[in-house]
């Protein structure tokens, strides 16, 4: 079997699952090198895992001749300039969401990925390749609820991992960019059009920290799309009982839920606290297998020599749409795309 080496950039929490994955639960790929500014990082996963190649410089990495493609799962703020980097020097690229942390930098990998159509670039909208939401695309196109008009999206983190949101919170690009733009995707991808307008609110209800950064613990958009659907998106980083991720898509003749309870699986506990349901904790449990089936579709993309359905455009899209809320957020106004 033909497979693709790969060399991964990034080994904090998402990046050494994706690297698990890519060396243990890809078939046709093979993790070859692995880079991170923390050396112990690499050296942990050379010593556990057998990864032949380690580094501390992603420039180096890059001269690799072993290499076929680079994976980028590094801080928010490195993902433009490795993109760039990658293409440059001959790879295929996946990198993780979002694409830039400012439109400057979105606008420029664009054009970078554009110079470069002989090379598979994907970017990690996770969500589309959960097999709940791609049913629910499916349905959708089989017209089960007739013309979707209106999504409803909550993305709730859990409290206790807060504090993580505050030290990421300088970098992170603001609640909507960080959190939102998974659901900014999805309504993207479900109603199949763009946005026209944003409205965004929120404060800092528990965590004064976020002020520092112009940022809010919790936070909601309205967004009306260029085919008249409409968007309501909540996105807090204080939710109590887990991990919360429920989409709703209402259309003229039905409507679909995903994730209204976000149950960790189908076990209820009877006891004195009555009938119980465990919650997923966070985002590596709950996505578990898309992270899996993305990175399989950018392997098998490259060694099909075709292109992936999601595409550096859905990445400057919805960053552009993260944008508006932010500036909605910040200004307190309604801001209009695309003027």
């Amino acid at each position: 079997m033909k497979k693709v080496r790969i060399g991964i950039v990034g080994l904090g929490r998402l990046g050494k699952k994706h690297a698990e994955n890519i060396a243990f639960r890809i078939p046709n790929a093979e993790l070859v090198a692995a880079c991170s500014i923390v050396k112990e990082e690499v050296e942990d996963v050379q010593r556990n895992w057998g990864i032949k190649y380690g580094y501390t410089d992603f420039s180096e990495m890059l001269k690799n001749d072993e290499l076929d493609a680079i994976f980028i799962a590094s801080s928010s703020t490195e993902h433009c300039r490795q993109i760039e980097e990658a293409l440059k020097a001959g790879y295929h690229v996946f990198s993780e969401k979002p694409l830039g942390v400012n439109m400057e930098e979105v606008i420029r990998a664009k054009e970078i990925v554009e110079q470069h159509q002989d090379k598979v670039f994907m970017l990690g909208f996770m969500r589309r390749y959960d097999a709940s939401y791609a049913y629910a695309k499916k349905k959708i196109e089989e017209g089960a609820i007739g013309k979707p008009f209106l999504i409803r999206c909550y993305g709730l983190d859990p409290v206790k991992a807060v504090k993580g949101a505050i030290a990421f919170s300088e970098k992170s690009g603001g609640l909507f960019l960080d959190m939102a733009i998974h659901d900014i995707d999805l309504a993207r991808w479900y109603l199949g059009s763009e946005a026209k307008s944003v409205y965004a609110v929120g404060s800092c209800y528990a965590y004064p920290e976020f002020k520092k950064y112009n940022d809010a613990d919790n936070g909601a958009a309205l967004i009306q799309f260029q085919n008249d659907a409409i968007g309501m998106f909540y996105a807090g980083r204080t939710c109590a009982h887990g991990y919360h991720i429920e989409t709703e898509i209402i259309g003229t003749e039905g409507s679909l839920r995903i994730g209204t309870v976000p149950q960790k699986n189908l076990v209820t506990i009877f006891d004195e606290k009555g009938a119980v349901q465990e919650c997923v904790s966070g985002f590596l449990e709950r996505f578990e297998q898309a992270y899996v089936a993305e990175v399989q579709e950018f392997v098998n993309c490259i060694l099909e020599n075709r292109k992936p359905g999601v595409v550096v455009d859905d990445g400057v899209k919805s960053t552009e749409i993260a944008y508006a809320c932010k500036e909605s957020f910040e200004k307190n106004k309604l801001v209009f795309l695309n003027e």
